[in-house]
């Protein structure tokens, strides 16, 4: 890593830490939860080596970058501002955006509102779908119930104590419990546990993942805590609410989808015709990859496979 360099950004009205690589046309990593910067460490040398400068900052309310307190400043409005203001603060018109997880719902947003900044969108694991007609947290309490992860993660400081009990063993049992090896995750809270309960602990961690890698993201959660980062889920109604003037619109930059097999992340609204390449919301889908075997951490647990459909997809723009 000793090609990452490391600094802070004015991004638009937050303070961001980002980690960087490499010169030439931009690319900006967005990570999801519950991670960091540092789950694009392998992309970041990589896409450098490539010829493109790689850019993979703290999300708000992860790591280094601010956190601000309100629930309601953690909205897609704000974290696809966000990325504009980047684009900004380093100087240059537009961006290639890659996002992972939550990071795929911002880079996805960010293509979807600002084309004219886009020049292309690339989403790992969790799809576009078709925007809603009605509010996604009734569809899923009416669906999968209230100890569906999504809404147990609405109950204000349940979570946010639990996660934050022993920050190293929520983020073994989370990258394990929805990899691959971990597989299947079972997304529901067992009557009287917790979030904890619906990830398998590891007999022994997985070949992408080092003991390295957990002290490094649970020493920023120590410090930081959870909470500005489950407030990204607690935006879910209102994000919908505030997207409501995209409803039907479709994203129109060049995209490239890549999920794996045992990704549960690929079976929400969109997936399905995103892998199949019918997807009306992403008309300019370029290629959709399923990589055998990977769960929801695509680009940790199958780096060289993601960095080469990476560097494909970016040399074809």
């Amino acid at each position: 890593m000793t090609d990452v360099a490391h600094r802070y950004v004015q991004a638009g009205a937050i303070r961001m830490h980002i980690a960087e690589a490499g010169s030439g046309p931009l690319v900006i990593l967005l990570h999801g939860f519950p991670e960091s910067w540092y789950s694009w460490r392998h992309q970041l040398v990589a896409l450098a080596a490539a010829g493109y400068h790689a850019v993979a900052p703290d999300q708000r309310g992860y790591g280094r970058t601010d956190r601000p307190d309100a629930v309601e400043d953690y909205t897609i409005l704000h974290t696809v501002g966000d990325v504009i203001g980047l684009i900004d603060a380093l100087g240059e018109e537009q961006a290639v955006v890659a996002g992972h997880d939550w990071g795929a719902g911002v880079a996805w947003h960010s293509a979807l509102m600002r084309p004219d900044r886009i020049r292309a969108v690339i989403g790992l694991g969790a799809p576009q779908g078709p925007r809603p007609t009605t509010s996604p947290l009734a569809t899923m309490r009416e669906n999968a119930g209230e100890n569906f992860y999504i809404a147990y993660l609405q109950r204000p400081g349940v979570a946010d104590q639990e996660l934050q009990r022993d920050p190293r063993t929520t983020i073994r049992r989370a990258l394990y419990g929805a990899s691959g090896e971990g597989y299947p995750w079972h997304p529901v809270v067992p009557e009287g546990g917790g979030l904890l309960d619906t990830w398998s602990e590891p007999e022994q961690l997985p070949g992408w993942l080092s003991e390295e890698d957990l002290d490094i993201y649970a020493a920023e959660f120590e410090r930081t805590g959870f909470t500005s980062a489950l407030n990204w889920f607690r935006n879910l109604d209102r994000n919908w609410a505030l997207t409501a003037p995209w409803h039907n619109a479709a994203v129109q930059p060049p995209a490239l989808y890549l999920t794996g097999d045992r990704d549960t992340a690929s079976a929400l609204p969109g997936g399905k015709e995103l892998i199949a390449g019918t997807s009306t919301v992403v008309p300019n889908l370029r290629k959709a990859i399923v990589l055998p075997g990977c769960g929801h951490w695509t680009q940790q647990e199958r780096p060289a496979e993601v960095n080469e459909a990476l560097i494909s997809f970016l040399r074809s723009l």
